[in-house]
């Protein structure tokens, strides 16, 4: 896989409990190659005219540009926030091995 197609996308989620449950999910469905929980944020946010502070967990994903729709339906649907951050970002260059091992997660044909 070229590096332009691989994606980073970052989610926050309320615990390690819930970030473990998504990733999983995303993993067992081939939307995500490998899920990393970051544990020991505190997000600090606006929300309906109040100014909020949660602690939360930080999940950084990673997949291929053809899955990203797949990944922008199916995370907000197993989160349990109304509007759960998932911003994708582009990869520009990656370890070869590394981002053929990615393609092979995700790709639907592939056999475990």
């Amino acid at each position: 896989m070229e590096a332009g197609e691989a994606r980073l996308a970052l989610m926050t989620a309320p615990s390690t409990e819930v970030a473990e449950r998504i990733v999983r999910e995303l993993v067992e469905e081939r939307v995500v190659a490998c899920g990393n929980i970051v544990p020991g944020l505190t997000s600090i946010y606006r929300w309906r005219g109040a100014v909020e502070r949660d602690e939360e967990v930080l999940v950084i994903l990673k997949t291929t540009a053809s899955a990203v729709p797949r990944l922008l339906e199916r995370a907000p649907a197993l989160h349990p926030y109304e509007v759960p951050e998932i911003l994708v970002f582009a990869v520009h260059a990656g370890h070869g091995p590394y981002l053929d091992w990615m393609e092979s997660c995700i790709a639907a044909d592939e056999q475990d």
